[in-house]
């Protein structure tokens, strides 16, 4: 074990492979295993992204990020003390570790580079941003117009009449590959701003715990809270169109554990108001159900659109308020007058006029800043992602039609370089009238991954391994993961004990009791029931529905500025994040105390 003071964490070699799935490694590229050297280093266990272990073709939602997010950190704008985030996967999961700057020589030469080009985003804040919507609603319609050819028999008979000179086959890897390349695209367009938003949001942070030495770092935080966002939009869909059942007379066709096909088809047969309330969900649909059931990083995690049972499962509660009187919105301006209150407080402590102007300027490009940190989410991880993946999707098809694959969804078991390798395959086998070969090749590989996925699922990874460094200064890593020195040691306490005593960041303010309520993924969401605390690995901003039923919620990773922490100040309900360990130390049915205000998890009974 290597550590810093008591802090202490297995070393990568020291991962012993999970019996039954010694073979994890030919599911992913060569670059992604642990080196030797790697031991000297820190990682920890992206939990946030990668709940699960990795479907090989999912990879690419880690390749394809940390290859935008380190070029937009270290060679665009030039983050001083930061460069950029380096994974590994080791039995099914993704470890990350940030490479930090030190040398105060060479921060200060970063730095003059970052003043000047951070600078021109901060100052165009909102026309840039205005600029990346439209950049991003332009590469969703590509992705959406991309085909994949059918490949009949024979070719369209305007290939040769027209004398276009380019066969079907040809397209197919140019759609595939335009598929990849788009997905790039948006990653780098994802990162342009994001670093951004978290380095104007970490220099006010610094400046508060600098400027007031006692304050939590919850307390900066709640000074942004109460900002609109694009992410809540879709859930507040849903409380329109409960709004709507109700005013309709519709309501009653929506009753706990409906089946979305049995309501849309009632409503289609209940007249004038059955299809008022079907427009109204059909303008909802586009584009605000586009949002993925998980966080974006998994194939499998489809969007509301596709499966409408996560919407449907919250409409009933939304109706039920509404017939009692109840309210339904989120307590924001409650939220707005608190974080004046708290800004005013801290304000006045300020005695020189340089102090207050400067707190001023970091807190206004903050809130300027903050929506983009959550409102990218929907237009990337969501939006785009579950087209993505729908689209890949179509290409298995494809490969199944043509015996390579038993069915469509298979081709999330291969690495996209093999997907290439595949439909190259079916390209030679159409042009050449013959089979293509890669059934007979595929298919046991596939059936093999499926059987190690099953089995690496039921591994319980450290949160992290290697020697704890001396400096963590990457921005996200402290505001979206919450890793800093304070929770590693933490982490290792809480590995090495089976205290009653949980702690983690004091995300949002409030002490609650209640019954917990443990959900280790997002397909088990609809166990949850009314007055129960959520404590899971993260939270995905497609779970906002079930923060109206719960009291409180726990999660094992995050920080100030993760989505869990970010939702439950918005929804006014007390959190804890960045625990590390509370899905493996709480069980459903015990009575726990959440206190949002220490940051502590109290096992009771």
């Amino acid at each position: 074990m290597q550590g810093n003071g008591t802090t202490t964490f297995p070393l990568p070699s020291q991962i012993a492979d999970v019996p039954g799935a010694e073979g994890w490694r030919s599911m992913y590229p060569y670059f992604t295993r642990f080196q030797p050297e790697d031991d000297n280093r820190f990682w920890f266990y992206n939990a946030m992204h990668f709940p699960e272990p990795m479907p090989a073709f999912d990879v690419i939602t880690a390749e394809i990020p940390y290859t935008a997010i380190g070029a937009n950190t270290a060679r665009v704008f030039c983050f001083p003390t930061t460069l950029g985030i380096e994974h590994r996967i080791v039995n099914g999961r993704v470890y990350i570790t940030a490479i930090p700057v030190t040398d105060p020589v060479e921060i200060e030469r970063r730095l003059a580079v970052f003043q000047e080009r951070a600078g021109y985003y901060y100052q165009n804040w909102d026309s840039l941003y205005e600029g990346w919507k439209q950049r991003m609603r332009g590469l969703i319609e590509q992705i959406e117009q991309i085909t994949v050819p059918a490949l009949p028999e024979l070719d369209d008979a305007d290939v040769a009449l027209s004398a276009k000179g380019i066969a079907q086959n040809h397209y197919v890897r140019e759609n595939y590959h335009r598929c990849l390349d788009l997905y790039s695209k948006m990653w780098h367009h994802h990162t342009e701003f994001l670093m951004l938003g978290y380095g104007a949001y970490v220099v006010f942070f610094e400046f508060c715990k600098q400027a007031f030495p006692e304050i939590p770092d919850q307390m900066v935080a709640r000074m942004v809270a109460g900002i609109e966002v694009i992410m809540y939009r879709p859930d507040d869909e849903l409380r329109k169109l409960a709004r709507l059942a109700v005013e309709e007379g519709v309501d009653d066709l929506f009753a706990d554990g409906c089946s979305p096909e049995t309501v849309l088809h009632a409503l289609r047969e209940r007249g004038e108001p059955g299809q008022r309330w079907l427009a109204a969900f059909e303008s909802s649909r586009d584009p605000w159900f586009h949002v993925s059931t998980g966080d974006g990083f998994y194939h499998h995690h489809r969007s509301w659109d596709d499966n409408l049972t996560v919407p449907f499962a919250a409409l009933p509660r939304y109706v039920t308020m509404i017939k009692a009187g109840q309210a339904l919105d989120r307590p924001t301006e409650a939220l707005r007058k608190e974080r004046e209150r708290i800004v005013a407080e801290y304000r006045d402590l300020l005695t020189a006029d340089e102090e207050r102007a400067a707190f001023d300027q970091m807190l206004g490009l903050a809130r300027t800043v903050f929506p983009y940190v959550e409102d990218h989410k929907f237009y990337c991880e969501h939006w785009f992602t579950t087209t993505f993946f729908a689209k890949i999707r179509e290409f298995g098809q494809l490969l199944a039609s043509n015996g390579v694959l038993t069915e469509a969804e298979d081709v999330f078991q291969l690495h996209h370089s093999e997907v290439d390798q595949a439909l190259a395959d079916v390209m030679l086998a159409w042009a050449a009238g013959s089979k293509p070969l890669g059934g007979a090749h595929f298919q046991p590989i596939i059936a093999e991954r499926k059987r190690m996925l099953d089995v690496l699922k039921d591994w319980s990874p450290p949160p992290a391994i290697g020697p704890v460094p001396e400096a963590l200064n990457d921005p996200a890593v402290r505001m979206l993961w919450g890793v800093t020195a304070e929770t590693l040691a933490t982490w290792a306490a809480a590995a090495s004990g089976d205290g009653a005593q949980i702690h983690g960041y004091a995300a949002s303010p409030g002490v609650v009791e209640g019954t917990a309520r443990v959900l280790r993924s997002v397909n088990e969401i609809g166990e949850i029931r009314d007055g129960e605390i959520l404590v899971c690995p993260v939270t995905a901003p497609s779970w906002a529905p079930i923060f109206g039923k719960i009291k409180a919620a726990v999660s094992d990773i995050g920080g100030t500025m993760s989505h869990a922490a970010i939702v439950a100040r918005e929804y006014g309900m007390p959190a804890v994040v960045g625990t590390g360990h509370a899905t493996k130390k709480i069980r459903t049915g015990q009575l726990i105390r959440v206190d949002g205000d220490r940051g502590v998890v109290s096992i009771i009974g």
